[in-house]
């Protein structure tokens, strides 16, 4: 029975160990709300030059769609990226 009680405070304490080591920083959330804001600050210029091309028709109406999708895919993979980069600093040693 001792065994038994030891061997769940053990994977007690375990578990709360790994989950501590999970949390992430002060820094790497401050990183990944700018990260946010990036991705909605680009999804809304995206969504006004949307509204532009629906004014419009033909060649113009397909050029602002372009503009629009290269805007939100240039936010997402910049969002992206600072996502990562703010996943490395908890891992990053010191």
């Amino acid at each position: 029975m001792k065994s038994f009680i030891k061997g769940a405070m053990i994977a007690s304490v375990a578990t709360l160990g790994l989950s501590l080591a999970a949390c992430d920083s002060k820094q790497e959330n401050a990183a990944e709300d700018q990260a946010d804001a990036v991705r909605k600050m680009t999804d809304a210029t995206a969504d006004a030059i949307d509204a532009a091309a629906n004014a419009t028709s033909g060649a113009t109406e397909q050029k602002l769609e372009n503009k629009a999708d290269a805007v939100r895919k240039a936010g997402e993979d910049k969002a992206d990226k600072m996502e990562n980069q703010a996943d490395k600093m908890d891992k990053a040693p010191g």
